[in-house]
């Protein structure tokens, strides 16, 4: 029976499963995605099977290595669809996620607005009233205005 330490790390276990950084492997299947996504994965697969079927067709007998119809060819292509669609999926899970969290973040920072519009709303408000209540330029050039008309008018 052995103590741990719990101020001390863990000793480092060996174990036969190979370990494997899901971040990393989901950065690599969304760059992978993104490849097959383009036209030039679409030119490159198109000049690939080309170049397969006119081999196959166009070279010496001993040299074709996959004769017609070609079913090694529907193997790589069958293998190449079914490793492509799990990596596309877990490309559009990852993207979900980042999107789940860019929304709730929007909402935040839009709830935050809405709140600092409505303080500002009442602010103005309140100044509107103060505002009221103060005399303001126009008013006083337009009593001391008054007041000059009636000191000249009194003798």
């Amino acid at each position: 029976m052995t103590s741990e330490r719990l101020d001390q790390p863990r000793e480092l276990r060996r174990s036969l499963r190979p370990h494997y950084d899901p971040e990393a492997f989901g950065r690599l299947s969304e760059r992978i995605a993104r490849f097959l996504g383009t036209a030039r994965f679409l030119v490159y697969m198109t000049v690939f099977v080309a170049v397969w079927i006119i081999w196959n067709v166009v070279a010496p007998g001993r040299l074709q290595f996959d004769p017609y119809p070609f079913i090694f060819l529907t193997l790589m292509l069958s293998l190449q669809a079914s490793y492509a669609a799990p990596l596309i999926l877990l490309a559009q899970n990852r993207q979900d996620d980042r999107d789940r969290v860019q929304y709730e973040q929007d909402r935040d920072t839009a709830e935050r607005n809405q709140a600092e519009i409505e303080y500002l709303t009442r602010e103005i408000a309140g100044l509107r009233l103060a505002m009221g209540e103060v005399t303001t330029r126009d008013y006083l050039r337009s009593e001391l205005q008054r007041l000059g008309e009636d000191l000249r008018e009194r003798p």
